[in-house]
């Protein structure tokens, strides 16, 4: 498989497609407008459909009929986009369409900027919509490895019928940089014998129940746990984390998506000065690498961790109860779509160990 330089939107919409992805509904919202753009072109070449809907409310609704179907099916938007999808990701959740869903963050609250972001933490994490659910949420860093990611959140979406969302910030979609796609033109897609794809009236295949009202209060307590039931599967087998020169470390970094590659080079900045430094970096944000972040933060030689992000401290919430007191906590945060620099960070470092 040969390198290509891809721009960040086009190469994660063509690693949907080879992750069999057949079917996107979406509608147009700066910083991931290139994703839809991508997808009108190519998806009609391997035999799929494109539609951009009348709003991003139409959109996830579409989702939920094409997943509901049996298809693998994908949507992306912006933050004030993915404000208006979230009844119908609770909805997605509760009648457990397993789907895909981009959103590449810009500044907010409100409309906001078209600039990088990473304010919507809490709504992707903490989930967005009403009710109890959780979506399971990927955090990239580089392109490449949101392309690795998106043939897992297809293959998690449909191994938990569960939505999953890939969480990253405008400039993932709009940076350029050298990727290796796999290329496969028959993707092996998994049995779904849930899926409303045609009743067979002598029983052979049972009449398709994709539901998410409830009105008698004992049935909606059955989904509900069933749900949580297929969380605490999640939780035990899903979390993925990096851990960057952690080991014996004087101080740890808390960062995701594109800060995190600032962190690792504030991480070099230090080490030439002699101050060893390392990088806890989630890529679940959840399930979130509880235990990881812990046990790094707790070792004899780390004097506190201080995490890092574009918004106004949303992971830094997880982080501290994570850490649950065992060592110092600072924050350092950026918001309007500012992004901090190594060279700030190497600074606040420099400034704790001096404390």
């Amino acid at each position: 498989m040969a390198l290509k330089l891809m721009k960040g939107c086009e190469a994660i919409a063509e690693a949907a497609i080879q992750a069999g992805c057949r079917y996107f509904f979406g509608y147009p919202i700066t910083p991931q407008n290139d994703i839809p753009e991508y997808m009108s072109l190519r998806l009609p070449q391997v035999g799929g459909c494109f539609l951009q809907a009348e709003s991003e409310l139409a959109a996830i609704n579409m989702v939920y009929g094409a997943g509901g179907a049996g298809a693998r099916v994908m949507t992306s938007s912006s933050s004030p986009g993915i404000s208006l999808k979230q009844e119908g990701i609770s909805t997605c959740c509760a009648a457990e369409i397993p789907c895909v869903i981009v959103n590449m963050m810009r500044g907010g609250p409100g409309l906001g900027n078209i600039q990088a972001s990473q304010g919507d933490y809490f709504q992707a994490v903490k989930g967005g919509g009403h009710g109890d659910y959780h979506l399971v949420v990927f955090a990239p860093s580089s392109i490449q490895e949101t392309c690795n990611l998106m043939q897992k959140a297809f293959d998690t979406a449909d191994k938990y019928r569960t939505p999953v969302m890939i969480l990253a910030d405008g400039l993932i979609g709009q940076m350029m940089e050298p990727v290796e796609l796999k290329m496969n033109p028959n993707p092996e897609m998994p049995e779904k014998p849930w899926a409303a794809q045609g009743y067979d009236p002598k029983g052979e295949r049972p009449r398709a129940v994709l539901n998410s009202l409830y009105i008698e209060t004992e049935d909606l307590d059955v989904l509900i746990n069933r749900l949580h039931e297929r969380y605490a599967e999640i939780e035990k087998n899903e979390k993925m984390v990096e851990c960057y020169h952690t080991e014996g470390a004087e101080f740890i970094l808390c960062a995701y998506g594109t800060v995190a590659r600032v962190c690792k080079a504030a991480v070099r900045i230090l080490e030439e000065q002699g101050v060893k430094v390392g990088l806890v970096r989630p890529i679940t944000l959840w399930p979130f690498p509880t235990e990881t972040v812990h046990d790094t933060i707790a070792q004899e030689s780390v004097k506190g961790c201080l995490t890092v992000e574009m918004s106004d401290g949303q992971m830094y919430e997880d982080i501290r109860l994570a850490v649950n007191g065992c060592k110092p906590c600072e924050f350092m945060g950026k918001a309007g779509s500012i992004i901090p620099t190594a060279e700030e960070i190497a600074e606040r470092i420099l400034k704790m160990r001096e404390a």
